[in-house]
């Protein structure tokens, strides 16, 4: 099976397996896992901030980060129509945090200052809730893999500093947005109060993402990890996974993007189907067909897995599918439409 529903489905190779089983361990909730909390410095400095905690998922980073900003008393947040918490995360955002959520719009899965500045809220009228925090996906997940130019995000934190809003950065690949730009995880990170990454994607790992933020922040974080059931003890096994990640897998997600690129530029050439390779700017490729379910369950006879997003076809390239598996897709998609 040529498995392109997402890169979370790589799995850890025999060096980063051979990492894990040689980790030090010890009870990572009482803070004396070396491998963990080794892991967790190596984050904060990553990410340009003071300390980082290690978690079992990215969902539980978004969920903590939102937790740490939000007040449950009527209390908003603004982020794209797209964006993992709005869509993936059972509306963990209310029922965790009391949040009120405002989808936003914009292409690619952003959104621009004007689009935050038109929705936000008169601090005045007890009859609205409060503009409370604003959050962006860097790149973007159901958007396609768009990566938000520092002017943009510029341009977002502007109206959040004018407002007083918290602000928050969801970076479940964010080191796919490091490869395309070329810009450092700490230049995109700057400016937000808490920010992550994941190490289950396309860096490899089978487990574990870490949430930066200030020294205080993550302090009160763990109190949230504890209460949500994600305090652990030996994990310095699976943070062992995601320190060979950091050190061995960063660099080849130039690869995933070529392979997207030369994914995307192949299927631009099958009649039936409606892509535009120059959207592709990281590992996420989005294309229209007639009918994606069809071609979906085409695909899977075929022996090639993919994803549906309201009415269209996901492809995502990772380690575990090189050039000629992205060649025998291609040639799957190009009989399945005929």
């Amino acid at each position: 099976m040529i498995n392109l529903y997402s890169d979370t489905q790589t799995r850890p190779s025999a060096a980063m397996r051979e990492a894990m089983a040689n980790a030090e361990v010890g009870d990572e909730q009482r803070g004396t896992d070396p491998t963990v909390n080794a892991l967790c410095e190596e984050v904060a400095e990553l990410l340009g901030k003071e300390a980082a905690v290690f978690l079992p998922s990215g969902s539980m980073c978004n969920q903590i980060a939102v937790r740490l900003h939000i007040r449950p008393l009527g209390d908003e947040m603004y982020l794209h129509r797209l964006a993992h918490p709005v869509n993936a995360e059972v509306g963990g955002a209310a029922t965790i945090s009391g949040a009120m959520v405002m989808p936003l719009e914009g292409e690619g899965g952003t959104f621009d200052g004007e689009a935050l500045r038109a929705r936000m809220r008169d601090p005045a009228d007890r009859h609205e809730p409060r503009s409370r925090l604003v959050a962006i996906e860097q790149p973007t997940n159901l958007g396609g893999g768009r990566v938000w130019s520092r002017a943009q995000i510029d341009e977002v934190l502007v109206v959040a500093g004018e407002f007083g809003l918290r602000t928050h950065l969801d970076g479940a690949r964010l080191l796919n947005a490091v490869v395309a730009s070329g810009e450092s995880a700490a230049a995109h990170a700057a400016g937000f109060e808490t920010a992550w990454i994941d190490f289950s994607k396309g860096l490899g790992a089978p487990v574990g993402a870490c949430l930066a933020g200030s020294a205080e922040l993550i302090e009160e974080a763990w109190r949230y990890k504890q209460m949500l059931g994600g305090s652990m003890r030996q994990a310095g096994i699976v943070a062992a996974g995601a320190r060979f990640a950091l050190r061995h897998n960063v660099e080849r997600l130039a690869e995933d993007h070529a392979n997207a690129q030369f994914l995307a530029a192949g299927l631009a050439e099958i009649d039936g189907v409606e892509i535009d390779p120059a959207t592709v700017e990281t590992n996420i490729v989005i294309f229209d067909v007639d009918d994606a379910a069809a071609l979906h369950d085409k695909l899977v006879e075929r022996g090639v897995e993919t994803s549906l997003l309201e009415g269209r076809v996901r492809m995502v390239t990772h380690l575990d599918v090189d050039r000629a598996g992205i060649e025998t897709a291609l040639a799957a998609v190009n009989d399945a439409l005929a």
